[in-house]
């Protein structure tokens, strides 16, 4: 009985030695390699074009006593268009999540009107108050809704520079005699957008991103004080400003680290 079982056992090793001697040699194939996912950690420059409005409440102040003499009631503002440039740069902390710093500067013309609302007291209105530029610095942080698409709000300080303007008669629209001069103001924006890769149009431009962001910045109070054309000597009063600037724009975005769409290696 036992030479039987060594018998089937030898009989087995060698049929499968025989069957194994006529099968084909194994074919090794390689596993897919997947290519990382570019970041969007890395510095990064824009420029582009927009417009927008700006409003404000305005009113009348002693300007030896700060005191006012109408309260901000009458509401005034303007438009037109700009151009933008800027910088920044972004970290992505986590698969989802971008958090970076920026810089930009807003160049154009939005123009308005301004006035003090008190016939019997100057009676003037302004032939064109311009928004004539602003910058900002700020931070901003993104959630991706895809790997080149962020999502994102923004927040910083910021700053304006204004025109100078010649007031008119109310009554007659006509030169009054009066002027204010050209001011600076600051404040504080905030805002929020969308940026992604052209490569999500189908335009294969690796590093190339499109942005569109609305804004809006609140500037401080500025006392604007009403000067005489001919002495430049001030009348006692100035019109009190204090802006709210609205503004949309699209900019074309370049980002250095930034190595395109990629496509799995095999």
């Amino acid at each position: 009985m036992m030479k039987l079982a060594i018998a089937l056992i030898a009989s087995a090793a060698l049929t499968g030695s025989a069957v194994a001697a006529d099968l084909p040699a194994r074919t090794y194939t390689k596993a897919p390699m997947m290519a990382p996912v570019p970041s969007w950690t890395g510095f990064y420059i824009f420029g582009g074009v927009g417009g927008g409005v700006w409003d404000a409440n305005t009113g009348v102040v002693n300007t030896a006593t700060g005191a006012c003499i109408l309260c901000a009631t009458n509401k005034q503002g303007g438009d037109g268009w700009y151009g933008t440039v800027g910088a920044g740069y972004d970290w992505q902390f986590s698969q989802s999540w971008v958090l970076g710093i920026l810089a930009d500067g807003q160049f154009g013309s939005l123009k308005g009107s301004i006035g003090d609302g008190l016939l019997g007291l100057n009676g003037v209105v302004s032939n064109n108050e311009k928004l004539r530029d602003t910058w900002a610095v700020g931070a901003r942080i993104g959630y991706l809704v895809a790997p080149s698409v962020l999502s994102y709000v923004n927040g910083g300080y910021t700053g304006s520079s204004w025109s100078g303007t010649t007031l008119l008669d109310a009554a007659t629209v006509t030169p009054s005699g009066f002027h204010t001069n050209s001011f600076n103001t600051q404040g504080w924006f905030v805002g929020g957008g969308v940026e992604n890769s052209l490569d999500f149009f189908g335009i294969s431009a690796p590093g190339l991103f499109m942005k569109t962001e609305y804004r809006a910045a609140y500037f401080d109070n500025s006392n604007l004080t009403v000067l005489n054309d001919v002495t430049n000597i001030s009348t006692g009063t100035a019109i009190n400003f204090h802006p709210l600037v609205q503004t949309v724009s699209t900019s074309l975005v370049y980002r250095f680290n930034w190595s395109g769409p990629v496509v799995a290696k095999y």
